[in-house]
């Protein structure tokens, strides 16, 4: 199935040491969603990969060029799909996820391994290089956000959600607008909002750190993401809660 970001599995470099690949669109509750990860090159030259998608030999080859592959991240508790099958292709690599993840994993029947829990600040391998945070507040949804200081790149997952219309099914787009995910007025979709009716002082507060860090650029795992104005998008993207 096409996602209208072909070519797909391979990486696309954005800013030097910052990659973004554009994997196959997966379906979640019966809807067709497009996926993407992000993978930096660390000082050190080890690559970290954020929401690894579908690992082909092509692109197992592409990133054998640019250094070992050290860390996968699962960023939230739908996004780990594919992590059993890079961790079986790169043996040794670190495996860190959010909280609710390996819980997640476990009721659908996957025994998930995972090296360490992400928390909310940057551990050794990448402190002062990416920062992080866990977004809390949710009933259900704890999202690891990242900021990549040299790019001055913001790394979502969920939270802002942003899908073309001309790249989506004719029948999907009535949805997309209701959900207030359509793009260009991408945001965080309107049933994940209500998880935070009784946690929107911890996402203000969250958000208000995204913004303090100012990034030029956000990556999103769906949908167009923001090359230019990230600050912008993100005081406009989450006005609902500012």
């Amino acid at each position: 199935m096409e996602t209208g970001y072909e070519p797909l599995n391979t990486l696309k470099p954005v800013v030097y040491g910052l990659w973004l690949v554009d994997g196959p669109a997966i379906r979640f509750y019966g809807l067709p969603f497009s996926t993407r990860a992000v993978v930096i090159r660390l000082p050190s030259g080890d690559l970290w990969v954020h929401s690894p998608t579908r690992l082909t030999p092509g692109l197992r080859a592409e990133l054998a060029e640019l250094g070992p592959v050290r860390h996968l991240v699962a960023p939230n508790w739908i996004h780990y799909a594919y992590l059993t099958e890079w961790q079986a292709a790169f043996p040794g690599v670190t495996s860190w996820a959010a909280p609710g993840v390996v819980e997640r994993a476990r009721s659908k029947g996957l025994a998930l391994h995972v090296d360490h829990r992400l928390g909310q600040d940057a551990p050794p391998d990448w402190a002062g290089e990416i920062d992080q945070m866990i977004v809390e507040g949710s009933r259900t949804h704890r999202e690891a956000v990242f900021f990549h200081r040299p790019t001055r790149t913001l790394i979502l997952t969920d939270l802002i959600e942003n899908f073309e219309g001309d790249k989506m099914p004719l029948w999907m787009r009535p949805l997309l607008k209701m959900a207030g995910i359509l793009a260009p007025g991408g945001a965080m979709p309107r049933d994940m909002r209500a998880t935070f009716r009784n946690g929107r002082d911890q996402l203000r507060g969250a958000v208000e750190r995204m913004i303090d860090w100012g990034p030029d650029r956000v990556t999103l795992a769906h949908g167009q993401w923001f090359e230019t104005g990230g600050v912008a998008e993100l005081k406009r993207a989450f006005a609902w809660v500012l």
